[in-house]
């Protein structure tokens, strides 16, 4: 049951492989220039930093991963905007169409209907239905869709809480990467303090800016990707318990309706239901 999913959210692993490609080209690119310009300026007057140079570039190689990382950050961002709406979970036209159907109790048609949409109330409802039981009297094997609606969300919802999670794999990993490139930097100021035996302000600088820089950078990756995780996360759930409450909706639409004449022939005379 995992694959329809699955192909689901493949459709969108290449449009998150260009912007990860064209993210990469964003992070390397102005290095690249960086260091055309630097050889081409050797002898010259030293000019101004750019702001990449100031940022980016003084914090060292350890600035790579942690802007690797910043375009995973953004990658999956995209990715989990573009899956995790509304329409692909339970969109209004679908389960009104389902609703009507299931309030005649045209189970068959609803299932047929549900079998043509993509979306997880579709491909839920497609499983479930089926479970229906004429036999079982009044419940009509209720427990059975509902057991299979609810094995159904476990199973499906795990691609998408796989994406999410991703986010929270980054939001620990860019502080460690920073707090790695923050000590290579110290233990290259000390080095320096070692050798001149005193504290040169010029020598200290391109140490002193690796250890600041990478610790920066690994927070300004890890900030929105740990505040993303817990929005698509509840995001994540709450798109599920809406789909499973529409699930839940139809089901009680369909058996209300198979006995509603019954129910309503065994009140007394003149009490409204």
């Amino acid at each position: 049951m995992i694959k329809p999913s699955l192909s689901l959210i493949s459709r969108h692993r290449g449009t998150a492989f260009v912007l990860l490609v064209l993210g990469l080209m964003l992070v390397l690119t102005p290095d690249l220039l960086a260091q055309a310009a630097d050889g081409a300026a050797e002898g010259a007057e030293t000019a101004p930093k750019s702001w990449w140079q100031k940022w980016v570039a003084d914090g060292g190689i350890f600035m790579a991963p942690l802007g690797f990382c910043s375009v995973l950050m953004i990658t999956f961002s995209v990715l989990c905007l573009m899956t995790l709406t509304k329409g692909r979970f339970a969109p209004a036209l679908l389960r009104t169409q389902l609703l009507d159907l299931m309030h005649q109790c045209r189970v068959r048609s609803a299932i047929e209907t549900a079998a043509q949409s993509p979306t997880f109330l579709g491909r839920m409802m497609t499983v479930a239905l089926p479970h229906f039981d004429v036999t079982k009297g009044e419940t009509l094997g209720r427990e059975n869709v509902e057991n299979a609606m609810a094995e159904f969300a476990i199973n499906e919802v795990r691609p998408y809480q796989k994406w999410v999670g991703y986010l929270s794999v980054l939001a620990q990993i860019a502080p460690m990467m920073g707090l790695f490139g923050t000590v290579v930097g110290m233990v290259g100021a000390f080095e320096v303090l070692s050798q001149t035996g005193g504290a040169e302000p010029a020598k200290l600088a391109g140490d002193i800016s690796v250890a600041l820089l990478t610790t920066f950078a690994g927070l300004f990756v890890a900030i929105p990707s740990l505040a993303l995780f817990f929005i698509f996360k509840n995001r994540v759930n709450d798109l599920v318990a809406e789909t499973i409450a529409a699930g839940t909706e139809l089901v009680d639409a369909c058996v209300n309706s198979a006995h509603g004449e019954a129910k309503a022939a065994k009140i007394p005379e003149g009490i409204s239901i």
